[in-house]
């Protein structure tokens, strides 16, 4: 191999080569480098890192190089791959590589260190998901050897010292690793001569061997020398005799011989090669919880019951909707989950009242318990709720406060979180003061300081003790969270939460930091499976610009707290990571937008395409005859209220009519004064339309700058322009939807979405629904990001429905979600769309059942668990749905969610208790069979714990195993995958 450097210092008295050897296939321009901490490989600057060469061995492009260092050399490094101006272009994920000489290396000797490259999925197992809760059962090991040391001693001149590794992180108590192989060090195969790893920690088991000559069972002439080859696995042997080899193909090593041969080669061999991981979970937000202990919603100590509830039907998972307090407007309004008034703070509606003390007066008791009566009804009443639970909550203050407040754990509670807290709790006041959240309302507090908030919670301030009472909310909602869910971490039980893309504008965030936020915009998504006009949900967009100069410390600081109380969280709309569709803050709807970041036609682009009447494109285009004909006879009347004839025939709106909430102002006034007898929500329709109809939006901040409108050919304003201008216009809209943007939104989303994953250990899953860029699944793929599959949105261009058998491991499979309709409303909505299903999907010819009845449900949801995605994730309603007498309540109200609606009441309650289903054997068994018949892995219950007998699958000491082309008895299967099913490897 080629000499890449050397350090400066050439007075030391002893050095060694360290040689580096990856195999890695690259496109044309790309190159590998090694960059760590020391200065002879950057300092963990790219740009003097070691650069690598390539070389090709078979079928694979191996990147190697040698790097001079004194012995005892010690260093962290990893790999990366750069563009000929070493630009990272992609890194290697997980934890960083360790390079350490023994210390016994003789003056000029190479060590070899082999590597594969980490990709994404690698980390995945030490993420708390996995590494705290799933396998959190397994044997807590104690390290028996320092990673990465050799311990083994050269004693001969043609000895190599091999140091195996592996990282093994499913292990079982009692279970060791060993390697197994053609060399004589390794068995030849022989189970009981192979050779035994040591853990090293952190699920990395390694072991060294001096293998001679003669251990090579190939050998190779090669002039004067000769190479040696061997072939390998890792494997699993417990104290029990369960066996079991890893899978895919044999591992090999190939030493050359010659006069400078390596003395030490450590392999690196990843991850050991086992059937994957696949679990299965339940969907419920928390309000639509019902129990029968909580009062008018879902509450967190709930969860203790529904964890229970998921282990006996065998589930690994629960998944809930954002549980941040919404509480901005103090109606019916904030149901909505995922306008967050605080992304630290949660929310009160999910407090249990009757856990705020042990001497709860008889009063309140009483109180609690008519309270329960009146509020359990079929929906969630969200304002009675909430405000029944403030008002008990502020009784029990005023008994306990003084005890609560100087006690020892909230002193705690209060010094971890005073950051937002203090904020949220001003925040608070001042919303109930002025009357309003609107922060821009609020005269001198409209502008945040650190100081106005020292003086706002001064404990010399009349108001001190309301700005207690939000410390004592959220320090009691903080005890119960917690308690749930360390709760669900004993039980095996992964609590995943949700993190919304946005915040209200009228929130503590937007308060605290406004230059973290561009306040003149609205966040939405333009037309989808879920709204064919697009959506607005009103969030201010971010300034990733501003965030990225402290490391995106406010998303840190989010993530960080969220990791608290869960070990799995959902990105929500992780396309806004990529670029984000941005409205400007008058829109109401979501149709005429623009994606940022993005790159825009400019004003010379278009001049070149013969591309000029500009004012002509951008105005919304409306004839005298499009009037008549949308408006019929009342036309006049509208045009005299909104419009002005600015030309013949041709009008524009009124400058008090100009924009959509200016239309939706002025409309209301004219219905106040009976002007029409349309319906109002029609009318508003058919304004839109006339103000939407527009070729280009130009950009509010460069008027040389234009984006193409989404749907453009579907308007008059492209119908009636020439061939030309149509051919041209047609181009580059395909060009900016499409194209143009990749690289721009891949690099975006590779800056963003890192600083999510490294704020904490919590394993991630992004919804990447919706209109997908090319760019998205690699970079979800290259940063183990597992994506989202709902069957009736198939992400596959052609398919009506998603192929559960055909999906990624990569992913999380769902019949349905919280933003479509159930699984059994799905069926029942739609003949046409339930035929062709029961047709393709079912392989029948017949008619299929009006109804969705269990044995539809059933089908549906095996194809799910059968599926090769990772998690199996089902809303209660469809699981609900295999037992008849959970059925008899109108499909339709048990929608969460309708995206169409953006005033929709976030109100459904399951109608059936915890304890009644714990209770149901039958529903219970009907669940575990899915699960267990499978293959998923799944929790062992309380009473499976108790009575579980484990099977031993022996190996006598005498039998030889064989891979290749020698013979090797089967292994047995892992984690109770079947062995039909091949399925890629996590």
């Amino acid at each position: 191999m080629v000499d890449f450097g050397v350090l400066a210092d050439k007075k030391s008295l002893k050095s060694a080569k360290a040689s580096f050897r990856i195999p890695y296939f690259t496109q044309w321009g790309q190159s590998l480098l090694v960059c760590g901490s020391e200065p002879v490989l950057g300092a963990w600057n790219v740009k003097k890192g070691v650069l690598l060469s390539p070389t090709h061995q078979g079928d694979e492009l191996i990147w190697g190089g040698t790097l001079t260092v004194p012995a005892g050399f010690d260093s962290e490094y990893s790999y990366y791959v750069v563009n000929d101006q070493r630009t990272v272009l992609r890194w290697e994920a997980g934890k960083k590589r360790r390079l350490v000489l023994p210390d016994e290396v003789q003056d000029g000797e190479v060590v070899e260190f082999h590597g594969l490259w980490q990709a994404g999925s690698d980390a995945l197992p030490f993420r708390s998901a996995f590494k705290n809760v799933i396998f959190g059962k397994c044997l807590s090991l104690n390290s028996e050897i320092t990673p990465g040391i050799i311990q083994n001693k050269l004693d001969g001149k043609d000895g190599i010292v091999v140091q195996f590794k592996i990282c093994c992180p499913n292990i079982e108590e009692e279970t060791t690793v060993y390697v197994i192989g053609s060399s004589l060090k390794l068995g030849r195969w022989k189970v009981q001569d192979s050779l035994k790893l040591n853990y090293a920690g952190d699920s990395l088991w390694q072991a060294d061997c001096i293998m001679q000559k003669d251990d090579f069972p190939i050998k190779y002439p090669l002039g004067l020398f000769w190479t040696g080859l061997f072939t390998y696995k890792y494997s699993k042997y417990s104290k029990a005799g369960d066996f079991s080899l890893e899978t895919g193909p044999n591992r090999e090593l190939f030493i050359d011989f010659s006069t400078n041969q390596a003395k030490y080669v450590v392999l690196s061999d990843g991850m050991m090669r086992e059937m994957p991981w696949r679990g299965a979970g339940v969907a419920i937000p928390m309000f639509s919880i019902r129990s029968e202990a909580d009062l008018g919603a879902g509450e967190f100590l709930d969860l203790k019951l529904l964890v229970d509830w998921a282990v006996n039907s065998g589930f690994h998972l629960v998944q809930l909707l954002p549980i941040n307090d919404t509480s901005v407007n103090m109606m019916w309004w904030d149901s909505y989950p995922y306008s967050s008034l605080s992304v630290c703070a949660l929310h009160p509606l999910y407090l249990r009242v009757q856990a705020l003390s042990q001497d709860i007066p008889k009063d309140i008791k009483q109180e609690i318990e008519m309270a329960r009566g009146q509020l359990n009804g079929k929906h969630v009443d969200y304002e009675a709720t909430l405000a029944k639970k403030l008002s008990i909550a502020k009784k029990m203050f005023s008994l306990e406060k003084d005890v609560i407040l100087n006690s020892s754990s909230f002193s705690k509670f209060f010094t971890e979180n005073e950051d937002w807290l203090k904020p949220y709790a001003a925040f608070c006041f001042l919303r109930d003061f002025f009357g309003t959240a609107d922060h821009s309302q609020w005269g001198l507090f409209s502008h945040f300081s650190t100081d106005k908030l020292e003086k706002l919670t001064s404990k010399d301030s009349f108001h001190y003790d309301i700005i207690c009472f939000h410390y004592y909310i959220q320090f009691h909602l903080h005890i119960q969270l917690l308690e749930a869910s360390e709760y669900a971490r004993r039980k095996g039980v992964v609590l995943k939460g949700d993190l919304p893309i946005g915040v209200d504008r009228n929130s503590v965030d937007t308060w605290v930091y406004p230059s973290l936020f561009r306040m003149n915009t609205s966040t939405g998504a333009p037309p989808d499976y879920f709204d064919k006009n697009g959506q607005n949900w009103g969030f201010p967009t971010y300034n990733w610009e501003e965030m990225s100069k402290d490391n995106y410390a406010w998303w840190r600081a989010r993530l960080t707290q969220m990791g608290k109380y869960f070990t799995a969280y959902r990105i929500d709309h992780i396309l806004g990571f990529f670029r984000i569709w941005e409205l400007p803050d008058h829109a109401m709807t979501g149709l005429v937008g623009k994606f940022r970041p993005s790159i825009p036609l400019s004003q010379e682009e278009l001049e070149k395409e013969g591309i000029w009447d500009f004012d002509r494109l951008s105005r919304p285009y409306i004839l005298q005859e499009n009037l008549k004909e949308i408006f019929g006879p009342s036309w006049s009347v509208v045009a005299a209220n909104f419009m002005n004839e600015y030309q013949k025939n041709f009008y524009e709106f009124k400058e008090d009519c100009n924009t959509e909430r200016k239309i939706a102002s002025a409309l209301k006034l004219c219905m106040e004064k009976s002007l029409f007898s349309e319906d109002e929500v029609e009318l508003r329709r058919k304004l839109f339309d006339l103000m939407q109809n527009i070729a280009l939006i130009k950009d509010p901040e460069d008027p040389r700058k234009f984006y193409p409108r989404f749907n453009i050919e579907d308007t008059s304003s492209f119908k009636d322009l020439d061939e030309h201008s149509k051919n041209v216009l047609k181009r580059l809209y395909y060009d900016y939807y499409f194209h143009r943007q990749e690289n721009l939104w891949r690099e975006n989303a590779l800056k963003t979405l890192p600083a999510l994953l490294n704020s904490s250990d919590m394993l991630a899953c992004g919804e990447d629904l919706g209109l997908i860029p090319s760019c998205v699944h690699p970079v979800m793929q290259e940063l183990g990001l597992i994506g989202l599959r709902i069957q009736r949105m198939p992400s596959d261009a052609g398919l009506e429905f998603g192929i559960p058998s055909q999906y990624d491991y990569m992913t999380v499979c769902a019949p349905s979600c919280h933003d479509c309709s159930t699984l059994r409303a799905w069926w029942e909505e739609d003949e046409e769309r339930r035929c062709q299903f029961f047709k393709t999907m079912m392989g029948s010819e017949k008619l299929p059942p009006s109804q969705c009845v269990p044995e539809i449900v059933n089908f549906i949801l095996r194809q799910h668990v059968e599926s090769p995605s990772m998690w199996a994730i089902f809303p209660l309603q469809d699981l609900l749905a295999l037992r008849e007498e959970y059925t008899t309540r109108p499909a339709v109200e048990e929608t969460i969610n309708d995206p169409t609606n953006p005033r929709h009441y976030w109100r459904f309650r399951v109608h059936v208790t915890l304890e009644s289903l714990l209770k149901d054997k039958e529903l219970t068994k009907a669940i575990k069979d899915l699960v267990r018949g499978s293959g998923r892995s799944h929790p062992l219950s309380a009473e499976a714990e108790s009575n579980v007998t484990q099977q031993v699958h022996l190996v006598s000491d005498k039998q030889e195993i064989t891979v290749g082309q020698d013979k090797l008895p089967l292994a047995n299967k892992l984690n109770g995958v079947p062995e039909t099913k091949t399925i890629p490897v996590l």
